[in-house]
């Protein structure tokens, strides 16, 4: 979950809710720069999150009994596992942009735990196999992955709320094009984004936010029950060149 405090509780965005506003800016990518496999690739964007831990005992809980922001959670490479293994049942290029996006997660961490070193050993592996079935180059899948992290850092970046200010510009991601993109809100709230890399010259995006006005809870049913009862918040976004 994403997660941000407010007066009279909490402001919750499901994680695969943040996946389908990362979708909705990707639908609006220049045409002539998709990557391959485009449809694929979209499926595996708004699944990137999935496979996590179900709403049992306390998964989604602090120790104190608020909501779990996810940037919180240590790895799981259970969970990682659950994700490529949802790709894989769509198809091998989806189950590759899952194993290329837990290697940009974890590869920093290699060294600290046996069994997160076994399983990036065998993404490596996984990853040279996928490609080769699909007849595909690595700078390919490579161009396919960053598009996915791109448009993942833009989603995180609008639900977290960190577009800055008095129009200064805040640097989303390296694009899978090599170039750097900056984002920045004007007077009138609308976004740019410098350069501009969309096919129209102005579209809206949104997401579903809840707030629950609640503090604590004691187990994962009664925050979830909460959510559930909670009204939805529409948050939107308007990007205009």
């Amino acid at each position: 979950m994403i997660v941000t405090q407010t007066d009279t509780g909490w402001q919750i965005i499901n994680q695969q809710a943040h996946g389908l506003l990362a979708v909705q800016a990707a639908m609006q990518w220049r045409q002539d720069k998709r990557p391959i496999h485009w449809v694929e690739t979209l499926i595996a964007l708004t699944e990137h999150d999935d496979g996590q831990d179900p709403w049992t005992e306390r998964n989604h809980l602090t120790s104190a009994g608020a909501p779990l922001h996810f940037k919180i959670l240590d790895y799981s490479v259970e969970q990682c596992k659950n994700l490529i293994q949802i790709g894989l049942q769509k198809s091998r290029w989806n189950a590759l942009m899952m194993s290329m996006h837990t290697s940009f997660l974890y590869e920093p961490k290699r060294g600290s735990d046996k069994a997160l070193d076994e399983f990036l050993d065998q993404q490596v592996d996984n990853q040279k196999k996928w490609r080769k079935q699909y007849g595909t180059r690595k700078a390919e899948a490579q161009y396919a992955y960053d598009f996915v992290q791109w448009c993942d850092a833009l989603s995180l970046v609008l639900c977290l709320g960190q577009v800055p200010p008095e129009e200064r510009r805040l640097e989303v991601s390296v694009g899978p094009d090599g170039i750097s993109y900056f984002i920045l809100q004007r007077k009138d709230r609308s976004l740019l984004m410098d350069p501009w890399p969309f096919e129209a010259d102005g579209f809206s995006v949104y997401v579903e936010t809840f707030q629950v006005n609640q503090l604590i809870f004691k187990d994962d049913n009664e925050l979830y029950n909460a959510i559930q009862d909670a009204p939805i918040i529409i948050s939107e976004w308007v990007f205009r060149k």
